[in-house]
């Protein structure tokens, strides 16, 4: 592991330590890779993914941070069909910048509550 990685994962840890997803408010947790950006709403007490969407099923060329609003606004969309309106957010060791803020803004428009 680079300490890039390292010192995310502590950050996670850090913050996995106060954030915990029930089922009237789940976790909207981001997992973001160099190519790929992943969204899922979780409910941590019964260990369920209630939601998920990534870019994975994009096939169209964009910059990464297009892309990753579109992710946002699918997640909305899903959760919303899932009947979740309020989240807490979880932006996974990542610093709330470029793609991570972009999903957030975009799930924000799309509905969700944080």
């Amino acid at each position: 592991m680079t300490t890039k990685e390292i010192r995310r994962i502590k950050i996670k840890q850090r913050v996995r330590k106060h954030i915990s997803g029930t089922s009237t408010r789940p976790r909207l947790t981001v997992f973001r890779s160099n190519k790929q950006i992943y969204a899922q709403v979780i409910d941590d007490l019964a260990g369920k993914t209630l939601a998920a969407a990534s870019s994975l099923g994009i096939t169209e060329k964009a910059p990464k941070k297009e892309i990753a609003s579109r992710v946002g606004e699918l997640i909305a969309q899903k959760s919303k069909e899932a009947g979740i309106e309020v989240v807490v957010f979880d932006r996974n060791g990542y610093l709330y910048h470029g793609r991570v803020k972009e999903l957030a803004d975009a799930a924000r428009k799309g509905g969700l509550k944080f």
